[in-house]
């Protein structure tokens, strides 16, 4: 397993972008965001550009505290609060 980070030429960012062997098993943003209207829509536009050039359907939003899940652009992206997360691993 591999952890990168992804940057393009219009400075796009994903924080993580997690990967075993040679593909890209998912995409994570982490944000100090606590509600929908706080998480930056560029956030959710860096994830959806790098979910289409990996091929990655596994989209993470890690927040302080807000937690949904919705489709974009035909993606399905979750938002998990930290402490929940933390708590899965």
């Amino acid at each position: 397993m591999g952890l990168f980070y992804w940057k393009d030429s219009q400075e796009r960012e994903v924080d993580f972008v997690i990967r075993r062997g040679l593909d890209v098993d998912q995409l994570v943003q982490v944000t100090y965001a606590s509600n929908k209207e706080d998480i930056k829509k560029r956030e959710i536009t860096a994830l959806l550009k790098a979910s289409e050039e990996f091929a990655c359907d596994n989209l993470l939003v890690i927040t302080w505290g807000y937690e949904a899940e919705e489709a974009v652009d035909g993606r399905n992206i979750i938002y998990k609060p930290l402490w929940k997360w933390l708590m899965e691993k």
